[in-house]
């Protein structure tokens, strides 16, 4: 264990074996620091804070303050779940959850880059990149592989489906099915070929894809239609989730398609 001498490390904070803690850094009595996590200076962990091993944290990270909830009561007992082999970035906040009992939660080896924001409730999957700026309201659901934009903002209640490409300064307040690519504000463009064939999908499966997003976004048919067409066709797993996914969406719907000049090359 590193701790810098004018790091405040309460005595009751559970630190595991190989933790290097920077200058100046604040950890409070209910944290919890995985083994070889390395947290730069000026951190600051508060309340109930579970963190595991392999993370790294930058400078001026702050991870369980309150959440920005006017509803808030400062007395309620609520979390911040945090899995290994993560990288936090500079100045990075990460609140902890609202409702009693609740935890902000965000899995394995994700990329949170500098001044990401993630407030109460939000639950980050793995391998997830979220890019400078970023802005995740409360109740966010990121589905592992997403790619966040730098700048890019989330509304509340929202959810990011998996291997979502998102362009940076866009705004989003509906929800983004899986394996599509979104842009600007609440639209999609198509789907994200290339992370699909990154990510090691193969030929039958992105044209699974591709034919049904082609069903729900440009057959003309309106979504509970779209979706009973789907029951008599033979799609496979991953095609499954993406219509799953639609068939679940929140109250607000799934973001629209905006129709481009480089459509065909992403559909």
């Amino acid at each position: 264990m590193k701790i810098h001498p004018t790091a405040l490390v309460d005595p009751r904070a559970q630190i595991g074996a190989d933790v290097e803690i920077g200058p100046f850094s604040v950890i409070g009595p209910q944290a919890m620091i995985g083994d070889k996590s390395i947290l730069r200076s000026h951190v600051v962990i508060e309340e109930d804070v579970a963190i595991g091993m392999g993370n790294f944290i930058g400078h001026g990270a702050i991870i369980g303050a309150p959440p920005q909830d006017l509803s808030f009561s400062p007395d309620r007992k609520t979390k911040v779940e945090i899995g290994n082999d993560n990288v936090i970035r500079e100045y990075c906040t990460i609140h902890r959850g609202s409702p009693a009992g609740s935890a902000t939660k965000i899995g394995d080896k994700n990329f949170l880059m500098a001044g990401a924001h993630v407030g109460h409730n939000c639950e980050i999957g793995n391998n997830v990149i979220i890019a400078n700026n970023c802005l995740l309201a409360g109740h966010v659901h990121v589905d592992d592989q997403a790619f966040l934009g730098g700048g890019s903002t989330f509304h509340q209640h929202m959810h990011v489906g998996r291997l979502v490409m998102v362009q940076g300064s866009s705004a989003f307040g509906k929800d983004l099915p899986p394996f599509v690519i979104a842009a600007e504000r609440n639209s999609v463009f198509g789907v994200n070929v290339v992370g699909l064939r990154r990510a090691g999908f193969g030929a039958k499966d992105r044209n699974e894809i591709r034919a049904a997003f082609k069903l729900v976004y440009l057959s003309g048919l309106n979504i509970g239609q779209a979706l009973e067409k789907a029951q008599s066709m033979k799609f496979g797993a991953a095609a499954r989730e993406f219509l799953d996914f639609v068939a679940n969406a929140k109250k607000r719907g799934i973001c629209a398609l905006k129709r481009g000049a480089n459509e065909e090359m992403s559909i």
